[in-house]
């Protein structure tokens, strides 16, 4: 297994585009926290700094498909490095600015979320072309899922860090200028400026005239759902125990679960389907959200969140895979963008469903919203599996070579090596 992730990295250009891509996300994995804590030492209030969050937040949901739709048509370094010095920029205002006036404030962070870089979505229609083989390809999908669940543990406690040795006020430019840097790293290689798209049919609804894509969108918004509700009521099961530290401890066991189901998920190659494995995948991650409404003592919640989390990369690994098969030629950058669009949404709006929900039917309930959002995944895969079960034909535009291989993957100019210059 470690053999495989080695030879993975080794290849050329590898390491470097990982790497840039984590640094260039991380003012996105830390703006709920650092904007809140910017807000609250400016003297604004909890709920000032929550409108904010969500002002970014959604920004960013509708800014990631548009920009990826972008970078398809215009290619990568023309796109991203704009959009990051931009998205900088809107930050450096918020924090030279502050919450007065608040207009500016609500403008400053509207501009920073739109014009996030979609380097996750770069980045995954990168690797067919840097690795070539579909199993390199798809391990990559899980160490990047993996990579992913690293970058969102350590990118809060760098504002924390940060926050402690300066103020609040650098550690939001600090984060957005390293976030610069990682996309400035990630647009100046070799594979990202030669990197094209398949050429596409020009289509008002872009990736979107997808099904199959659709049928995606719909279970990852719920999968979002689920770990989005987790995350407010592993704070509500902390707080009934009398220690706000039990949190970060069931959402750590969460994040650790997940490192280890990818690492082992992307060690091997998987025979069959990855439609068919997706909901398989999306089964065992509700199956692990069910126990969580027991509510235990903290030891064994602590083992049953960290059980909960072990499917999640692997189906989101997986669904990179199907997402890749089902896009539209010449999309690809997009229809990622959209699913990750999917999943952020879900997850606020777990957040924002979840509450009511303990207030009302206490702890075991809100993780009833867990579990509710893992089955509600599965039976959207299910009812949608005969538009998922079908091999995905080409549609208007596609190029005619796309082949399948023996590891339930694609790989050809619609998905892979055909993106080359």
């Amino acid at each position: 297994m470690a053999t495989g992730y080695a030879e993975l990295l080794r290849a050329r250009h590898a390491v470097r585009l990982l790497v840039g891509t984590l640094v260039g996300r991380l003012p996105n994995a830390t703006a709920p926290l650092a904007i809140v804590l910017f807000t609250r030492a400016e003297g604004g209030s909890y709920t000032l700094a929550g409108v904010l969050s969500a002002v970014y937040g959604l920004s960013n949901a509708v800014g990631q498909p548009l920009l990826g739709r972008a970078v398809d048509l215009w290619g990568q370094p023309r796109v991203m490095l704009p959009a990051a010095l931009l998205s900088g920029l809107g930050t450096a205002v918020f924090a030279l600015a502050g919450i007065d006036p608040l207009p500016l404030a609500w403008a400053a962070m509207a501009v920073a979320g739109f014009f996030t870089p979609p380097l996750e979505g770069g980045l995954r229609a990168l690797w067919p072309s840097v690795l070539k083989a579909p199993d390199r390809v798809h391990a990559a999908y899980a160490l990047d899922a993996v990579a992913q669940e690293v970058m969102f543990t350590a990118g809060p406690l760098a504002v924390t860090v940060l926050v402690a040795v300066w103020n609040e006020a650098a550690a939001l430019p600090a984060i957005n200028a390293l976030g610069v840097l990682g996309a400035l790293s990630v647009v100046v290689s070799p594979p990202s400026r030669r990197w094209r798209s398949a050429p596409r049919e020009a289509h008002w609804l872009g990736a979107l005239r997808s099904g199959g894509l659709l049928c995606l969108l719909g279970a990852f918004f719920f999968v979002g759902l689920a770990l989005g509700s987790i995350a407010v009521a592993a704070v509500a099961y902390a707080d009934g125990h009398g220690d706000g530290m039990i949190s970060s401890y069931l959402l750590s066991a969460l994040g650790a679960g997940a490192l280890v189901g990818g690492v082992v998920y992307g060690g091997r190659v998987w025979a069959g389907e990855p439609e068919t494995r997706l909901r398989v995948l999306v089964a065992a991650l509700a199956a692990g959200y069910l126990p969580l409404v027991l509510v235990p003592a903290p030891a064994a919640m602590t083992a049953l969140t960290g059980v909960a989390g072990v499917f999640l990369a692997p189906a989101l690994a997986c669904a990179f895979v199907v997402v890749d098969r089902h896009a539209p030629a010449g999309t690809v950058t997009e229809a990622f963008s959209w699913l990750v669009t999917a999943f952020g949404v879900g997850a606020a709006a777990g957040t924002a469903v979840v509450g009511p929900v303990i207030e009302h039917g206490g702890t075991a309930a809100g993780f009833g919203v867990a579990g509710a959002g893992g089955l509600a995944a599965l039976l959207v895969l299910l009812a949608t599996r005969r538009v998922l079960a079908a091999p995905p034909a080409p549609l208007p535009g596609a190029p005619l070579d796309r082949v399948e291989t023996d590891h339930g993957g694609s790989v050809g100019a619609g998905s892979g090596t055909g993106r080359q210059a």
